[in-house]
């Protein structure tokens, strides 16, 4: 299941009644789009999903699916973006079958993909169509109608390929303290890494919020998280993960994983 599952709790997902296949791109997209994931399931009653904020942009094309409303009330579009989050999402589903391929994209393939600063999608969901498009409309229309979902992602490779030759690139230096944030799993000053770049802090951090859609100290939070969600796959002790992930010590752990997933991170243990 991979870092999808550091995502979407794995004790969620192994109750559904269906199938869950997991692919990656081909490897030439992989500085911009990070997973395949198609769904074909259905479920027989109302069920929440807590989705946590892991650093990357989620294009999701149904084929099918039941009402989902956020917690605002607000219901998902048909098809639709979720752009970088700073808090956990959660998100109830009516019973009904789920059918669709869900893709994880970085933030330079999201930029590139949609051609808009990313500030624009940050915390919300936006529909497909209303980014893409035709592309948006075609795209979903030509995967419903591909047989199986090994040639569907085949025509995702081609579709992003195609796409992505010549669509809008992320500043340089935004783009690399991206990167260095990832990189180092958010251990970085952000006035050295103004340094390093040229710019001025309050100058990198306008530009790298518009772009991104977080600011770096927050993308430099939510990179720290990621590390730390990953840790938690192996036999370390939560003492032993905030060492390594760079937090001050178990409570300051305890504190920004409750912050930025609603659950402590025993909970997320558990689910996940």
């Amino acid at each position: 299941m991979g870092s999808w599952a550091l995502v979407v709790p794995r004790e969620e997902v192994d109750r559904l009644d269906g199938t869950h296949v997991f692919a990656a791109p081909h490897p030439r997209l992989a500085a911009h789009v990070l997973s395949y994931t198609a769904q074909d399931f259905r479920q027989y009653e109302r069920r929440t999903w807590r989705i946590a904020p892991l650093g990357v942009i989620t294009l999701a094309i149904d084929f099918e699916t039941p009402i989902r409303r956020l917690e605002s009330g607000m219901v998902l579009p048909f098809s639709s973006v979720a752009g970088l989050r700073d808090r956990p999402m959660v998100i109830e589903e009516s019973p009904g079958h789920s059918r669709g391929i869900s893709i994880g994209l970085t933030p330079l393939g999201a930029f590139s993909l949609l051609g808009l600063p990313l500030k624009e999608i940050a915390n919300t969901n936006v529909g497909l169509t209303e980014l893409l498009g035709v592309r948006g409309r075609v795209l979903t229309e030509e995967l419903a109608e591909t047989r199986g979902w090994a040639a569907r992602f085949r025509l995702l490779d081609e579709r992003f390929t195609e796409w992505l030759s010549d669509g809008h690139a992320l500043d340089a230096p935004v783009f690399g303290a991206w990167r260095h944030l990832e990189n180092t799993g958010g251990r970085v000053r952000i006035d050295r890494l103004a340094d390093q770049i040229g710019w001025t802090r309050q100058h990198l951090n306008l530009r790298f919020r518009e772009q991104i859609g977080l600011s770096l100290k927050t993308a430099g939070r939510v990179a720290r998280l990621r590390h730390a969600a990953v840790l938690m796959t192996g036999g370390l002790s939560l003492a032993e993960i905030a060492a390594v992930a760079g937090y001050a010590d178990q409570a300051h752990l305890n504190r920004d994983f409750r912050a930025l997933t609603g659950c402590t991170p025993t909970e997320y243990r558990r689910k996940w």
